[in-house]
């Protein structure tokens, strides 16, 4: 993870600013939000950092059709329990990992850089994103 952090901070463009997209649980996860201040150190860049994917219809649309240099990381997480959307073959897990996916394959397609972290465990992932951070 380290490696992956340290060439994602190295691809940020000279004037440029980080998006940290963060597709897990604002009460549960709510630790991630570190990762903002601890990015802006490390990379000397503004950093921007919502939650996903309810950013998508504001900010979301400035980092698809706004300036050109930003970087993005964009992180998931595996979902214990997943709701039913009534009337459909899916539920909100699947929902929200494909707005996602969908999210970073626009971004890709502008060959913007992109770092894409899914925490299998997300505490665990965190605090190792978080740790990672705090060593470079």
């Amino acid at each position: 993870m380290l490696s992956a952090i340290e060439n994602f901070i190295n691809e940020i463009p000279e004037g440029g600013y980080v998006a940290v997209m963060a597709y897990l649980d604002r009460i549960s996860d709510a630790k991630i939000v570190e990762l903002r201040a601890l990015l802006a150190q490390k990379s000397h860049r503004p950093v921007t950092f919502g939650w996903g994917p309810r950013f998508l219809h504001s900010t979301g649309q400035f980092h698809k059709g706004g300036q050109q240099n930003g970087a993005f990381l964009q992180i998931t997480g595996d979902v214990a329990q997943d709701f039913e959307i009534p009337g459909q073959p899916f539920g909100f897990k699947t929902l929200i990992m494909a707005q996602a996916l969908g999210d970073a394959a626009a971004l890709e397609k502008r060959k913007y850089p992109l770092l894409r972290l899914n925490l299998t465990n997300r505490s665990v992932g965190i605090d190792e994103l978080l740790n990672a951070l705090k060593s470079l």
